[in-house]
């Protein structure tokens, strides 16, 4: 709205009054306009209340998924008793448990490389072994058409890698650096004892320089040896392990799979962090000197949903609830874990512990909380976003509603300034003539006196 004092400026002895007039007629036309504005800043608190929660609880809607992810691959522990022979590591679908390996070979890769008397390439992006512009790589046994975009070596290279054969071909050099011959190295992609020949239509290229052996290991004291013709292999489902060095000779080493409490631990105690600021900001919208938020029904629906998460009750024999688990509430309705009771409740108890959680779809804690949370937060009709949304259209409504009164308000200013002034220039006018008239009665009255 304009400062009405600043727009009209008159000439006759009731300009003051007439703009005290416009003043007050501008001041009582813009009594809806303050109203309006002082809603809206009660509901741009309200929003900002709204935001300030729906962090907290989505911070609380994490930690229950970082919880779910601590029941799962995240609670196994791998140890290996020599870590110079194998390493390994636990996926989905591994399970506690106790493996013995014993590494009898590490084998080896087939290993060729182009013969020499073939042309001698210096400069493999200009040069190749032979001129064809097609070539036949064979491999146990195998044609394979190799065609390179181009009649370099390193053409031939790039389209024997692209051809998706189990073998990666290279260029070495067995010349100097100052005089060097580059030539054509392809070795299998797995261990084995494979054949690998390369063909231009007429002649052989390759010479075989070490003929590979698959990988060989005992299992579990098992006396027949396992073959892999990889150094990765699979001991058991979720159960990854690397080879890397042989045994000595009977001696085995020791792979150990066990499910570990550690990471629930850690989840919990931030679900416990994230629940508390949960309860912390809810707090603030209570009692006399609440917030923004105080003594709306989303406080207390909000509130409720936090006791359905914490008051959960289920599972089977010794862990039915969080406070089985060493989770305690304090006089102002906090969470606090006890890590000893923790463990205690837990130990050799994995599995009444798995049960009680659950996850997130199969039911327990987890599909609890998930769905109390959900409720809250789903992008479509959770209690939170709604009410986000909602707060959001009514300060859009509000804003429009106050630019029309602004228009009205500025409308009736302009108009009574313009018929303020109409009136104050007729007055200044008649005050002209009404001094021009009394000037010349006098003039009159004077002369009348003379003539006498």
């Amino acid at each position: 709205m304009s400062d009405a004092s600043s727009i009209f400026t008159g000439a006759s002895r009731y300009s003051s009054d007439f703009q005290s007039l416009i003043n007050r007629a501008v001041a009582i036309a813009s009594l809806p306009l303050g109203q309006l504005t002082a809603a809206k800043t009660t509901l741009e608190a309200e929003s900002s209340a709204l935001g300030t929660l729906n962090t907290k609880f989505t911070s609380l809607q994490s930690a229950i998924t970082s919880l779910e992810t601590a029941t799962g691959i995240s609670s196994y522990a791998v140890s290996v008793s020599n870590g110079l022979v194998v390493s390994a590591s636990a996926s989905t679908g591994a399970t506690a448990g106790t493996y013995s390996i014993e590494v009898t070979s590490l084998g080896s890769n087939t290993s060729t490389m182009s013969k020499a008397g073939l042309t001698t390439v210096t400069d493999p992006s200009t040069q190749n072994i032979s001129s064809a512009s097609d070539f036949t790589l064979t491999v146990n046994g195998t044609p394979h058409t190799i065609t390179p975009s181009g009649t370099t070596l390193n053409a031939l290279v790039t389209a024997i890698n692209d051809a998706g054969l189990d073998t990666q071909a290279s260029i070495v050099n067995v010349g100097s650096t100052s005089s060097p011959d580059y030539r054509l190295a392809i070795q299998s992609s797995k261990l084995g004892a494979d054949t690998i020949q390369l063909n231009d239509g007429s002649q052989d290229l390759l010479d075989t320089l070490a003929t590979g052996a698959k990988a060989t290991y005992k299992l579990n004291g098992m006396a027949t040896a396992i073959e892999s013709d990889s150094r990765t292999i699979t001991l058991a489902p979720g159960l990854t392990a690397q080879l890397l060095g042989e045994s000595a000779s009977g001696v085995a080493t020791t792979i150990t799979v066990s499910r570990s409490t550690m990471a629930i631990t850690n989840a919990l105690a931030s679900f416990v962090t994230a629940y508390n600021a949960g309860v912390d900001e809810l707090d603030k919208h209570r009692g006399e000197a609440g917030g923004a938020l105080t003594g709306q029904s989303i406080v207390s629906m909000l509130s409720e949903a936090m006791r359905n998460v914490a008051q959960y009750s289920g599972g089977s024999d010794t862990i039915t609830s969080l406070t089985d688990l060493g989770l305690n509430f304090d006089d102002q309705g906090k969470l606090s874990l006890d890590t000893s009771a923790f463990s205690s409740a837990t130990t050799g108890n994995i599995d009444e512990l798995m049960t009680f959680l659950g996850s997130s779809t199969g039911g327990g804690f987890l599909k609890s909380a998930t769905d109390t949370l959900n409720g809250l937060e789903d992008a479509t009709d959770g209690i939170l976003t709604t009410a986000i949304s909602s707060m959001t259209a009514q300060i859009t409504g509000q804003t429009s509603r106050i630019t029309t009164e602004q228009e009205r308000v500025a409308d009736i200013q302009e108009n009574l300034t313009a018929q303020m002034s109409a009136a104050d220039a007729l007055i200044a006018a008649l005050e002209q003539q009404a001094t021009y008239l009394n000037a010349l009665f006098e003039s009159m009255r004077i002369a009348s006196q003379v003539y006498l």
